[in-house]
């Protein structure tokens, strides 16, 4: 399952520059994840200060 990054997110990049993948880039509003290219590690949520991301189970 992958993540996806809520409106929680303050945009500090914590989670981008922890993604053993690389697919977390700045969007319009908020960090993005390519659900494509996630291999729902965690590390994103275990590093950002806001609890952003968040499992995707939709």
């Amino acid at each position: 399952m992958a993540f996806k990054i809520t409106e929680k997110c303050i945009s500090c990049g914590a989670c981008a520059a922890a993604c053993p993948v690389q697919c977390i880039t700045q969007g319009e509003e908020r960090f993005v994840i390519d659900p494509d290219a996630c291999i729902s590690c965690g590390t994103c949520a275990e590093v950002c200060p806001v609890e952003a991301p968040v499992e995707d189970n939709e």
